[in-house]
């Protein structure tokens, strides 16, 4: 990540160096967050999740940012949205208005004997003027345990595969696959799991109700024909053609109707990828003695 500390009269900071996010190497660039937020509901559209994605992105965990604040630059904000047209401003403000006044988190934990509830407005306080290019933002300091306490049950992901995609539900489903598909690139390396479990997390089996209940679009697409064009087809053909994975999927049914969705998931070969190797078991038996 390139760091590049300025000093801001417009805040009360004015004497603490600060670190502002370049795009400049945006595909060396990592989102990490806890699996309990990836699975949580997203009560917002796409701009304002991209915009915390982006955001999420410049947080290094090894060198916390103070306040749970970190800058970016309009500039490149718009650049990630490839945004150009004259009203890029105001659609700006509108779209940071619209995250803190409706845009929170529905999270769901595991409990004692249930389930523990949480709703979080992610980013409270966004700062910025008409005459600097750079943007405050700072993270509610509810939803940091899910983007810095990263022991366990976490995922990791590209920040440059979110920049093609143009719906909520294929960040949602991108973000999904990602988990599921990490727990398959770290099982298939450590052990610990049965063949099957290993498989089963490249080919997540999601039921319509969980699905449904992820993409917010309970009462939203009653017909499944609409429901599968909206949330399932269309996602996926951005997911397939702007990100590292291919995926497929087939319906499984219970009695008459589509009980579940199994994603088969694919990584696409780089020039410099040996995720083929993962599937070599000479390969991984070999490293294990190693």
């Amino acid at each position: 990540m390139e760091i590049i500390t300025k000093k801001y009269p417009y805040n009360n900071y004015k004497d603490n160096e600060r670190t502002v996010c370049s795009l400049k190497e945006i595909e060396k660039r990592k989102i990490v967050e806890h699996n309990d937020l990836i699975t949580s509901v997203a009560k917002m559209d796409k701009v304002p999740l991209k915009i915390f994605e982006l955001a999420v992105s410049c947080i290094d965990t090894e060198n916390l940012p103070k306040d749970n604040t970190i800058y970016l630059s309009k500039a490149e904000l718009f650049t990630f949205f490839k945004v150009d047209d004259s009203n890029k401003h105001s659609r700006f403000k509108e779209a940071i208005e619209k995250m803190q006044k409706t845009a929170y988190f529905e999270i769901k934990e595991v409990k004692g004997k249930g389930y523990k509830m949480t709703s979080i407005v992610p980013i409270p306080t966004v700062s910025w003027t008409d005459y600097d290019d750079n943007v405050m933002i700072q993270f509610n300091s509810n939803i940091m345990p899910y983007l810095i306490e990263l022991k366990e049950k976490f995922t990791q992901y590209a920040l440059s595969d979110l920049v093609d995609l143009n719906s909520k539900y294929s960040i949602i489903l991108y973000k999904l696959l990602s988990m599921n598909y990490n727990q398959y690139e770290h099982y298939i390396v450590k052990g610990g799991r049965r063949e099957e479990q290993v498989e089963a997390y490249r080919n997540p089996s999601i039921s319509i109700q969980e699905l449904r209940t992820i993409t917010d679009t309970v009462n939203e697409y009653k017909k499944f024909g609409n429901f599968e064009t909206r949330v399932l087809k269309e996602p996926l053909e951005e997911i397939n053609a702007h990100t590292s994975f291919n995926v497929s999927y087939e319906k499984i049914k219970k009695g008459r109707s589509i009980d579940s969705i199994v994603f088969h998931i694919e990584k696409k070969r780089m020039a410099d990828d040996n995720s083929y190797k993962l599937d070599d078991r000479a390969y991984q038996e070999d490293k294990a003695r190693k």
